[in-house]
């Protein structure tokens, strides 16, 4: 496979006040690696600088929102300079911006990509949306504010069943849980509206009020909630799982049965 250009990691458009940020790997299903987490990172510092941008969207490149944090090596070399400072595993995570950020999901917001959409301030999906922490499938650890934002959210309750069980939760019950919505706002009924279109509505909608006000209420909001210290204890407990042998073993049982998968998949196709 060719070598990936890393000005195309991720795209940057505005739109009037709106600035879109797109995570643009779809062959690698979105996923973010190294790379992409400090573009990323650097997308959202340039936005929060840039006086004439009021909101911005985070989505992934063709409305395939599969933000998720690349299983196959998630602790790799290219990760070993974006840690443990400002950048997070994710980019932006550990961030706080002064201007809000909307998460448009169409698809898969998975494992790190579900940290990436809890990291923003409103989450909009659309029929399309699957969100969960898949990576409890793999052995791989929430290790950028995954177990800090998700009670934060959802309550306790429900953050622990969706993290202890790893389990699916499509776009009709994430509206249920508070998870994520839809715009015009609705906790009852998914808007088959794509959901980047939502967020730009929303976006603008968000632009008309008076920016002061806003921006202060809602930075109000982040600091009543001071997450630090225990994002450093979950990152702590991360690299612990991540150097543990069951994180190891995890990983090479998931490539062992996706390879027999081929396997069988290649035999099939011969007796066509």
């Amino acid at each position: 496979m060719a070598k990936e250009d890393p000005s195309k990691l991720v795209l940057v458009e505005k739109r009037g006040t709106t600035t879109i940020v797109t995570i643009n790997r779809p062959h690698k299903r979105n996923c973010v690696n190294g790379p992409t987490a400090k573009a990323l990172y650097q997308a959202f510092l340039d936005f929060d600088a840039d006086s004439t941008a009021a909101v911005a969207i985070l989505t992934g490149a063709d409305l395939a929102a599969v933000l998720n944090q690349d299983e196959a090596n998630p602790m790799s070399a290219e990760w070993e300079d974006a840690l443990p400072g400002p950048i997070g595993p994710m980019g932006p995570s550990r961030m706080v911006l002064s201007k809000p950020v909307i998460a448009a999901i169409s698809g898969f917001a998975v494992a790190g990509g579900l940290e990436l959409a809890l990291w923003c301030d409103i989450r909009i999906v659309d029929t399309t949306a699957t969100l969960g922490v898949f990576c409890r499938l793999r052995g791989v650890p929430l290790i950028d504010g995954g177990t800090v934002r998700l009670p934060q959210v959802v309550g306790r309750g429900v953050a622990m069943d969706l993290m202890l069980t790893g389990r699916a939760v499509k776009a009709e019950e994430a509206l249920k849980i508070q998870l994520a919505t839809c715009y015009p706002p609705s906790y009852e009924t998914v808007n088959d509206t794509p959901a980047l279109e939502q967020a730009l509505a929303l976006a603008s909608l968000l632009a008309e009020h008076p920016q002061v006000c806003m921006r202060n209420d809602r930075l109000s909001t982040h600091m009543a909630n001071p997450i630090r210290e225990a994002m450093l204890k979950e990152y702590e407990l991360g690299l612990e799982t991540l150097t543990s042998g069951e994180f190891v073993q995890a990983i090479t049982k998931f490539f062992e049965a996706t390879d027999e998968k081929k396997k069988k998949g290649k035999k099939g196709s011969a007796k066509l």
